[in-house]
């Protein structure tokens, strides 16, 4: 569904309307061209399904392990409707990548289920910054519609 469509939409479907939703968005500073893309298409397609600029909340954290510790913390704040977590791990020479890739991924999907609160993960592993580069705008997009999307799911289950 999302995959066929790589411009920003504004969808009549009523599972993409984004209005009067509070969105939480976390986004992690490490590999910051990447990030920064991310955030920005992410932030234009909330905007473009109808979820007000100002009940958007942004953060940053320093890298993809903090971005779980931020979600938790507005978990825990209530009124948000989905949260979005929002990073960039590209593969090096060592062990560190999957690490971070396995452990950002477990805790991400931990303060979902834990806060039963939908939480977009758009957190790239990559192996390459092409790779990442290649993605960073479909992904915050995509990211965006997942939340709303599932925002809504919740809220009429």
């Amino acid at each position: 569904m999302f995959g066929a469509d790589k411009g920003s939409v504004a969808s009549t479907d009523d599972s993409l309307n984004g209005k009067g939703l509070k969105i939480g968005i976390v986004q992690a500073r490490f590999n910051a061209s990447v990030t920064d893309a991310l955030a920005q298409a992410c932030k234009a397609e909330l905007v473009a399904l109808g979820v007000a600029e100002k009940d958007i909340a942004h953060v940053t954290v320093p890298g993809a392990l903090e971005v779980s510790l931020a979600l938790q913390a507005m978990a825990e704040k209530a009124g948000y409707d989905a949260l979005v977590a929002l990073g960039c791990i590209i593969r090096g020479e060592t062990y560190h990548f999957e690490l971070v890739a396995n452990e950002s991924g477990a805790a991400v999907t931990r303060v979902a289920l834990d806060y039963q609160l939908p939480i977009a993960n758009a957190i790239l592993t990559t192996e390459d910054m092409p790779q990442a580069i290649a993605r960073q705008v479909e992904k915050g997009r995509d990211a965006a519609r997942v939340a709303v999307e599932m925002a809504n799911l919740l809220e009429n289950l």
